[in-house]
C-alpha cells in the first residue's frame, strides 16, 4: 500500500475510506489542507455526523507527517464546530458545515446587491452563493447545543401533561415567560413579571405587532437610528410608518434631534456602527420619554461583549420602554423565539395582535428553551460561543489590518460582527456586488443610511471559521485597493 494514501478513518468512521495524498498539500501547509480535507468530507457525508476519526498517531503514521499536524488539524475543526473531543472516545464528528448552493445560471449573484435595495433583497441575498459568508447578525450556528437541546426536549416530553398539546395562552406558555422574566433579571438588569412578557417569533415579529399598535393609537412615525438597520425600517413602513433618521456618533443616537413621537434603539451595540449609548445620552433620552416620547428597544446581540463591561439595558432603567429581545444571535435564527415587553397602555392591544397573528408561539420550543434557561445550560452556551466569537472577531481584526490597513474599524468590544468605513471615493454597494460575484458575502453600509455618510462594509465574523474569514477580507482588499 501506498503510504502516501492512506483510508481516513479507518476502524473509526466505517467502510467508506477517504484517500488522501499529502503530496497535494501546499508546502508549509499540512495542518490547513488537512483541515480543509476534513471539512469536505463531512460537508459531502463521507464523514458521517457521529463518526469517530482515527487516534492522531494513527493518521500522523499512515500519512507519514508528525502527530501536531494531525493534532492541529483536529483543533481547527473543533473551533469551527464541526468535531468535539470525547476524551476516550476520540475526537467525533458533531455537525457538518453548509455547502454553498449551485451559482444560479438564469441570474449572476452580482446582481442581487443593488443601490436601492427593496423589501425582497434579504431573500434573494441569502439565496445567493457564496464561498464566504460573512453576512452580519449570525451567530456560529455549528454551535447549536444538539446535546442539551435534546436531554431539555426529552425531560419536557415526559413531563408533558396532555393539556399542553392543545391551545395556549397567546402570550406564551407560562413557563417560557417565567424563565424569560429571570434570564432578564440575571443578565439584563431587568426586573418584570411574567405576565407582562409576551413570546413572540423572534424581534421581527415582535416589531411588527409592535408597529401595527403604534399606528392604532395613531403614531404616524418612528424615528430609527441613521445609519440604522435596513430590515427594522421595512418592517416599519410595512405597517405604514414613517421612519425619519436620527445621526449616530460616538455616543450613540443624538437625542436632542428627536421630532417623532416614538423611536427605535440599539443602545447596548448600535446596529451597525457598534457604539453604545452613553450615559448623558442616556439622560437626555428619560427627558424625552417622560415628556411622552415612546421609546422602542431592540436588544440588539447585548449578550455578545468582549472587551467591555455588561450594558445594562435602557428598559432596566425606563420602564415605559417597548423592549425587544430574543435568542436569535445566541442559539440560532431558525427557532422563532423571542419576547416584547410593553408598558400597560400598549399591552392589551399587543395581546390581541399576537393573538390575531398565530394564536401563540408553538409551545414545545418555548418549554424547552425554558429549562435550558433554568438550568443553566444557555449561560453555558453563551461562554461557549463568547470565547469562539472573540477569536474569530480577532481574525477578521487581524485580516483588516493586513489586507485593508486603510479602512476605520467600528464596533469592535461587542456583539457578532465589525463594520469598516472608507474615504468618499469607495462605492461600497459595488464593492459588495463584486464580492458577491467572486464568492464573498457582505453588506453595504449604504444599505442602512437614509442620510450620506461615510462609504463602508458591515462584516459577519461569528459563523465563519479563521482561514474563511481571511480569504473573504483578501478578496475585499483587492477589489477595494483596485
Amino acid at each position: 500500500m501506498d503510504r502516501a494514501k492512506t483510508p481516513l478513518a479507518e476502524g473509526s468512521i466505517g467502510s467508506d475510506f477517504l484517500q488522501l495524498d499529502v503530496r497535494d498539500a501546499p508546502p508549509g501547509g499540512l495542518a490547513d489542507w488537512l483541515a480543509g480535507q476534513l471539512r469536505a468530507a463531512v460537508a459531502d457525508g463521507r464523514l458521517p455526523v457521529g463518526g469517530r476519526l482515527p487516534a492522531s498517531r494513527v493518521l500522523a503514521a499512515e500519512l507519514r507527517v508528525s502527530r501536531g499536524v494531525v493534532t492541529e488539524a483536529y483543533q481547527r475543526l473543533i473551533d469551527d464546530g464541526h468535531a468535539a473531543g470525547r476524551g476516550r472516545a476520540g475526537t467525533v464528528v458533531v455537525a457538518a458545515p453548509v455547502l454553498p448552493p449551485d451559482p444560479s445560471p438564469d441570474r449572476p449573484a452580482a446582481e442581487v446587491i443593488t443601490a436601492w435595495p427593496g423589501v425582497e433583497v434579504f431573500d434573494a441575498v441569502r439565496a445567493a452563493p457564496a464561498r464566504v459568508d460573512l453576512t452580519p447578525g449570525v451567530p456560529d450556528l455549528t454551535a447549536f447545543p444538539r446535546g442539551a437541546w435534546l436531554r431539555a426536549e426529552r425531560a419536557v416530553l415526559d413531563e408533558l401533561e396532555p393539556a399542553h398539546f392543545g391551545y395556549g395562552d397567546p402570550r406564551g406558555a407560562p413557563s417560557m415567560r417565567l424563565a424569560v422574566s429571570r434570564w432578564l433579571a440575571r443578565n439584563r438588569g431587568i426586573r418584570v413579571d411574567p405576565g407582562e412578557i409576551i413570546v413572540v417569533a423572534g424581534v421581527a415579529q415582535g416589531l411588527t405587532l409592535l408597529g401595527e399598535v403604534l399606528r392604532a393609537h395613531g403614531v404616524p412615525a418612528v424615528a430609527v437610528e441613521d445609519p440604522g438597520s435596513l430590515g427594522a425600517r421595512q418592517h416599519l413602513h410595512h405597517c405604514g410608518l414613517e421612519t425619519p433618521p436620527i445621526p449616530v456618533d460616538d455616543d450613540g443616537v443624538r437625542v436632542s434631534a428627536l421630532r417623532a413621537p416614538a423611536v427605535l434603539l440599539t443602545p447596548a451595540h448600535q446596529f451597525p456602527m457598534g457604539v453604545v449609548l452613553g450615559g448623558e445620552r442616556r439622560r437626555e433620552l428619560m427627558r424625552w420619554a417622560a415628556g411622552g416620547g415612546i421609546v422602542v428597544e431592540d436588544d440588539y446581540d447585548a449578550e455578545h461583549r468582549y472587551d467591555r463591561a455588561p450594558v445594562p439595558a435602557v428598559r432596566s432603567m425606563l420602564p415605559e420602554v417597548c423592549y425587544l429581545g430574543s435568542v436569535s444571535k445566541l442559539l440560532a435564527p431558525a427557532l422563532r423565539v423571542g419576547w416584547l415587553l410593553a408598558p400597560p397602555r400598549f399591552f392589551a392591544d399587543l395581546v390581541a395582535a399576537k393573538r390575531f397573528a398565530d394564536l401563540g408561539n408553538a409551545v414545545l420550543a418555548q418549554l424547552v428553551l425554558a429549562r435550558l434557561m433554568e438550568t443553566g445550560e444557555l449561560e453555558r452556551q453563551l461562554r461557549v460561543v463568547r470565547a469562539r466569537h472573540r477569536r474569530r472577531r480577532d481574525a477578521m481584526i487581524r485580516s483588516l489590518s493586513e489586507s485593508l490597513p486603510s479602512a476605520v474599524v467600528h464596533g469592535a468590544a461587542a456583539g457578532l460582527h465589525l463594520t469598516v468605513t472608507f474615504d468618499e471615493d469607495v462605492d461600497d454597494v459595488a464593492v459588495a456586488a463584486a464580492a458577491l460575484a467572486e464568492g464573498v458575502k457582505v453588506q453595504p453600509l449604504s444599505w442602512h443610511r437614509q442620510q450620506p455618510g461615510r462609504p463602508g462594509l458591515v462584516l459577519g465574523y461569528a459563523a465563519r471559521t479563521a482561514t474563511e474569514i481571511a480569504e473573504g477580507i483578501a478578496v475585499l482588499g483587492r477589489l477595494v485597493t483596485s
